[in-house]
């Protein structure tokens, strides 16, 4: 059963942002150069870039791991003592320590509602919390300063990436080490790796999934007859197809609004996903999402106009992209190479 991430109430969400207001340069100054994820001046790219720049080292015998449910498995007591590391405040730790044990209301997918949480509640950070990543970033920096701290790096031949609970451990040929050496600190931290969706991969055979992200050889977008692979990143599969799902349910028949305004939604959701995705090779991808929504608009257009047929003849692919102003993601310009970063 899936729960939507819940959401405090105002009052609360107010005060959790002047407590993160005050707290997170504290924390900042303590938190490891590796972590990525909610943090001021770093985001996604920069763990991509950090990944995509150790793969071209020849860190490529990689742990793509993934934990069970962190941020619902996070110890109190534990949280708790790695915040008192550098927060002395009585009165700061007891509202921390309220907000982690504040029940909380939870829809299913049916839409039913359940309270969970409480003052038995010993686990989980509430996510839906402007605290929330927060906690979970001082939590998760204890398995990253411990790695640094007992020279794993070192030991393992490796450099750990991590963004929030998601991280990638990229090794020189020490990988199965790296990944023994997880499980069993992330057990003392009273994490778990989930086993079925953790595995080790060669990066130059075989492609992994990070952040949304396909890393590994490809291929050249205008092969030569001198065919030769490298190593990139582009958008993974299930990214793709998430955004033709977003297309198909805005251009539904039901969907009654003008023109301009379906555009305009088409548009941002194409341009935000572009946004994210236009580092290393996207273009094959781009090139499969502007064909799959020159289709959807053609027949979007063609059932609006009562036009015979997909609308093909009628909505060619300047009819769409300059007439009625649909953004193509292969015009849009390229960001700088990966390598150049």
């Amino acid at each position: 059963m899936q729960f939507d991430a819940t959401v405090p109430s105002i009052r609360d969400r107010v005060i959790q942002t002047a407590a993160k207001i005050v707290l997170e340069p504290i924390f900042e100054a303590d938190f490891e150069g590796n972590a990525y994820g909610y943090r001021p001046a770093r985001g996604a790219a920069d763990a991509v870039k950090d990944v995509h720049r150790h793969l071209r080292r020849g860190y490529t015998d990689v742990v793509d791991a993934d934990l069970s449910r962190y941020f619902d498995s996070i110890p109190h007591t534990e949280l708790l003592k790695s915040v008192a590391r550098r927060v002395a405040d009585g009165a700061v730790l007891r509202l921390i320590k309220l907000w982690l044990k504040a029940p909380i209301e939870e829809r299913d997918g049916d839409g039913k509602r359940r309270i969970v949480g409480g003052k038995k509640n010993k686990l989980g950070t509430p996510q839906g919390g402007v605290a929330s990543p927060l906690l979970a970033n001082i939590y998760m920096n204890r398995f990253l300063k411990h790695w640094r701290l007992s020279g794993r790096g070192e030991a393992f031949r490796a450099h750990v990436v991590a963004y929030a609970d998601d991280f990638v451990i990229l090794s020189r040929g020490h990988a199965a080490e790296a990944l023994a050496w997880t499980k069993a600190v992330m057990a003392k931290l009273g994490l778990t790796i989930n086993e079925s969706k953790t595995s080790l991969k060669n990066a130059r055979r075989e492609r992994f999934t990070f952040l949304g992200f396909s890393f590994g050889p490809h291929h050249p977008y205008n092969p030569s007859p001198r065919m030769y692979l490298y190593m990139s990143a582009s958008p993974s599969k299930k990214s793709v197809q998430r955004l033709k799902a977003k297309v198909g349910e805005l251009l539904v028949p039901s969907n009654t609004d003008p023109w301009p305004e379906v555009r305009d939604d088409l548009n941002r959701t194409l341009r935000g996903w572009s946004n994210y995705f236009n580092l290393g090779s996207p273009v094959a991808a781009f090139r499969s999402v502007d064909h799959y929504v020159r289709e959807r608009v053609q027949a979007f257009l063609a059932r609006r106009h009562k036009v015979a047929g997909r609308g093909t003849r009628r909505f060619t692919w300047d009819v769409i992209h300059q007439d009625r102003g649909v953004l193509c993601l292969e015009r849009l310009p390229r960001s700088a190479p990966l390598w150049a970063s």
